[in-house]
Order: structure tokens, then C-alpha cells, then sequence
């Protein structure tokens, strides 16, 4: 195969440098070079005649030229640097601009950054027009890339714990009063409001952020930003005029320019979505006098615009620069993992039949976050954590010690396992289909459970069970003497409940 590719790029390189179709093969040659060893075929291939091809970069076809400029970067080698760079600073079609910049990437272009910054700001001058928008904001973007990949983003420190803000908590949507509850003991100053995907509320302070662990993400809104039109420039000049910069000012150490990203959630398909972000973040650079940089990496906070039943979109920002670290114990995760907010909602609703000091089961327990999340809600007593994946268990292990708790995890199968006392509480995360299994293996797992949980549990032992089988649980619970006392509804589009059961007296 390795000779097969490298015969094929030979020949495809000879027909370019007899001329022959030169465009087409130019890009024939670029994709042949992306698989397996292609790379160091066409290098070898070239070697010697690197003449030939920079001479494609002085070609009448302006297509030629571009695609000669991106076969040196693929290629990569240094000596093509200046060739390219001459290219670009004479080249007159736009649309090829970029192409160079891209090809420019993949060398070490540290000592010419001055020349790209200055010509950077020449394109920040330069009033746009329908026919040159496109190729100008790309080759801007291509710069802005190539600057900040050498001199790295400098990062602004979040410093607004004690200022007040309008927040959005996003929540679980049967669940908003939990979080909103929650919020107002940590925070009585607090006015809030439940809406359909949370809690809205002007707080004083941000010193309880780390003590809520039912709120699934924390979003701010901007004075004089409620919402916008479904148009990049009108949004643009909208979110530049807006409190934007002082909001960054006033949580933020330092100056601008602030770094961004914008994310849009709507009906559109995928290239039209992906057109408009495009658009909108290029108006948005272009308006704040670059104070503020959209970059795919590093960013430091979102513009997420919401498109809502109007037509327009609500505007909201996501914080980078604010860490969430209530869960920065879970290093570790598996395919089945339990999302660690939902495992901290679980214990939040079951937490009224939770006993402090209690002896605590998961017999499913995967990496651990259950029992994890459990014990922060109310201290347990010994707890144990089974799974008869071992990776899972190595993984519990190290999320566990991050956590600064002592669980005794066992590899080993539930429906194996026998100790020496009973326990006061199983708490899991119920296997599922998934992969190879089949709803009626799940069925026959939900059975065995059953049976061998009530080996375990002493007689006033209560169970807590998530679940995405609520069929099995409320057949299967009753035949083995098990009640059910309370049913949550996580997700209906999932089909997760919450189940909290007794052992029937």
C-alpha cells in the first residue's frame, strides 16, 4: 500500500511539473499526501525540484497559486517561508490571501509577527464592502489565529466575587425550587425568579457558587443586552454598545483586549449557523476596535445568543474565567458514568430519608460519584462501592482521593458479594442498555438485584435508586418487598427517574 501511494504521488507530481492540469493535481497531490506515510512521500518526491513548485506561486491562474501556497504548508518545510511570504505581500486577489496565511502556519514565522501585527491593523482600518467582507474577515482571522498561537492569550483574572449580578442558573426543568432553595439560604439577599430552564436572580455576591451543586451552568446577563435581532450586524453593534465591557471591567483584572467565542442555539442548519457566528464575531471584533478577539482556543468568556419564540435571541455570558470546581474531584470517567450534577440532584431529592453515619452500598458504582456526592450531602458512616469493571474501579479510586473521602471500592460482582453486616442504604446508578446488552438481560439484572438487595439491607434500609428502566423498578420492587415512597422524574426525554424505596413492614 506504502508503494502503491508513493508511485501515485510521483506521478501525480510529474504530470504538475509537465504542466498537466496543474490546478486539479495540485489538490490531488494534497489529498494523497493525508494518508498513511504521504508526507514523507511527497517530500522525497519534491526533493530537488522545490524550484518548480515555488515558481507556481508567480502563475497566472490565481487558484494555481493557492494551492501551491497550501501544498508548502502540508509540506512544511521551512525554506518555502519566504517564497509564501513574498506571494502574499504581492498578491492583489483577496481570496487568495488567506490561503497563504494558512500555508504560513506551519513554519516558524516568530521573526515576521511585526508585520503581521502591523498588517493586521491596516485590515482593522479598512471599510468593508459587500464584495470584500468575506475574504478580508477570513484573512483577519487567519492573522488574529497566527498571533495568538505564538504570543499565547493573556488570561484576566476574575475578581468579582463581592460585585452584584444578574444571573441565570441553569437547572434540571422539574427542578428549578431545589436550586432556587438552595440559593436563597446561601444567598437571603438574593431576588429571584423560576423560569422554564432555571432560576433568575440579582445577587450581591458570589461566595455560594461552590456550595449549590444541583444547578447544571451559571450564565450572566448584560445590562442593556436582553436580547437581539437575528442579524450579525445589528446584533454586533447591539452587544459593543451594550454594558459588555464594563461587566468585563468590573469582574475582571486588567485590560482589554478580552478574548471570545460565540455560540448560537437555533433552528438553523449547520453551514447556515456556522455562517452567521462567522459573520457576527468578524462585526463584533471589527466594532470593539478589536478590544474584543474572537479565537477558537484559549477564549475567555461566550456570548451564547438563544433564539426565543420572537425570532431574535437572547443574550447571555458564559464565564471561562470563573471555574467551576464542584466536581474537579471526578478525574476519572467510563461510557456509563453518571453525569456528576444529575448523581448530586439524586442525593438532593433523596436527601430528606438520608441518616448521618449511615453504612452506605453502591453495588454499581462505576467511578465512584454516587457515593461521592452522598457523603458531601450528609456525612455517611463505612461506605463500599462494587463494580465488576475493573477499570471502573482503579478510576473510583483516584476521583475518590481527590475528593479527600475514604470509600473501600471491591472488583467484584454484586450479585457475588456477601459481608458481614447488613447495610443501612444502597444508592446507585442502575446498569442500562448500552453497547451489547439487551433490554432483556437488563430485565433479568433488575430481578437479580432485587433479590440480593434485600440480603443486604437491613430491615428499615432505604434504597436510591436512579434509574432508566422505571418499568422494571415499580414491577420488580413490590415482589421483592420493597415500596416505593417517592418517584422523580430526572428526564422524560431520557427516561431517568429517581426512585427512593423502603422495605415494606
Amino acid at each position: 500500500m506504502a508503494y502503491k501511494r508513493r508511485t501515485m504521488i510521483k506521478e501525480t507530481w510529474n504530470e504538475i511539473v509537465q504542466n498537466q492540469d496543474v490546478r486539479q493535481n495540485l489538490s490531488k497531490l494534497r489529498q494523497e499526501m493525508k494518508a498513511g506515510r504521504g508526507r514523507e512521500a511527497a517530500c522525497s518526491c519534491i526533493s530537488g525540484e522545490e524550484e518548480k513548485l515555488i515558481l507556481l506561486l508567480e502563475s497566472e491562474d490565481a487558484k494555481i497559486r493557492k494551492n501551491a501556497a497550501l501544498l508548502m504548508g502540508d509540506l512544511g518545510n521551512q525554506e518555502y517561508l519566504e517564497p509564501v511570504l513574498k506571494a502574499y505581500r504581492s498578491e492583489e486577489q483577496l481570496f487568495v490571501k488567506s490561503s497563504y496565511l494558512n500555508a504560513v502556519k506551519n513554519f516558524d514565522y516568530g521573526e515576521h509577527l511585526a508585520f503581521f501585527k502591523k498588517r493586521l491593523d491596516e485590515l482593522a482600518q479598512i471599510k468593508l464592502t459587500p464584495e470584500t467582507e468575506k475574504h478580508i474577515t477570513e484573512e483577519i482571522r487567519e492573522l488574529s489565529s497566527m498571533i495568538i498561537s505564538r504570543e499565547g492569550v493573556l488570561l484576566h483574572p476574575f475578581c468579582g466575587w463581592e460585585e452584584t449580578f444578574d444571573i441565570v442558573l441553569l437547572t434540571n426543568r422539574n427542578f428549578q425550587e431545589i436550586t432556587r432553595e438552595e440559593l436563597r439560604k446561601l444567598e437571603p439577599h438574593a431576588k429571584t425568579k423560576v423560569f422554564g430552564a432555571g432560576v433568575m436572580a440579582r445577587v450581591e455576591n458570589l461566595n455560594w457558587l461552590e456550595e449549590i451543586r444541583t444547578y447544571q451552568e451559571l450564565l450572566f446577563a448584560v445590562k442593556g443586552l436582553p436580547s437581539c435581532p437575528m442579524d450579525a450586524e445589528k446584533a454586533a453593534e447591539m452587544i459593543v454598545k451594550s454594558d459588555l465591557f464594563k461587566f468585563l471591567a468590573r469582574s475582571h483584572e486588567g485590560n482589554p483586549p478580552y478574548y471570545f467565542r460565540v455560540e448560537l442555539k437555533c433552528k438553523m442548519d449547520h453551514s447556515k449557523k456556522s455562517a452567521f457566528t462567522r459573520r457576527l464575531s468578524s462585526k463584533i471584533e471589527k466594532l470593539s476596535g478589536r478590544k474584543l478577539i474572537n479565537t477558537t482556543s484559549n477564549y475567555e468568556f461566550e456570548i451564547r445568543l438563544i433564539e426565543n419564540k420572537e425570532g431574535s435571541c437572547n443574550v447571555l455570558i458564559k464565564l471561562f474565567t470563573l471555574k467551576d470546581e464542584r466536581f474537579s474531584y471526578r478525574k476519572e470517567v467510563i461510557p456509563t458514568s453518571i453525569k456528576a450534577v444529575n448523581a448530586a440532584l439524586t442525593v438532593k431529592l433523596a436527601q430528606p430519608y438520608m441518616k448521618e453515619g449511615a453504612q452506605v452500598l453502591d453495588p454499581f458504582c462505576g467511578v465512584g460519584t454516587m457515593l461521592i456526592e452522598r457523603h458531601k450531602a450528609v456525612k455517611a458512616g463505612t461506605m463500599y462501592g462494587l463494580d465488576i469493571l475493573e477499570e471502573a474501579i482503579e478510576k473510583a479510586r483516584e476521583n475518590t482521593a481527590a475528593a479527600g473521602h475514604i470509600i473501600h471500592y471491591i472488583n467484584r460482582d454484586f450479585f457475588d458479594f456477601k459481608h458481614e453486616y447488613l447495610f443501612d442504604e444502597i444508592i446507585t446508578n442502575m446498569p442500562f442498555k448500552i453497547g451489547r446488552k439487551t433490554e432483556e438481560e437488563i430485565e433479568n439484572l433488575y430481578e437479580a438485584f432485587f433479590s440480593s438487595a434485600k440480603k443486604v439491607l437491613k430491615d428499615d434500609g432505604i434504597m436510591i435508586l436512579y434509574s432508566h428502566n422505571a418499568g422494571h423498578v415499580k414491577k420488580m420492587a413490590p415482589a421483592n418487598g420493597f415500596t416505593v415512597s417517592e418517584t422523580f422524574e430526572i428526564s422524560l426525554k431520557e427516561g431517568t427517574y429517581v426512585f427512593v424505596l423502603n422495605r415494606r413492614q
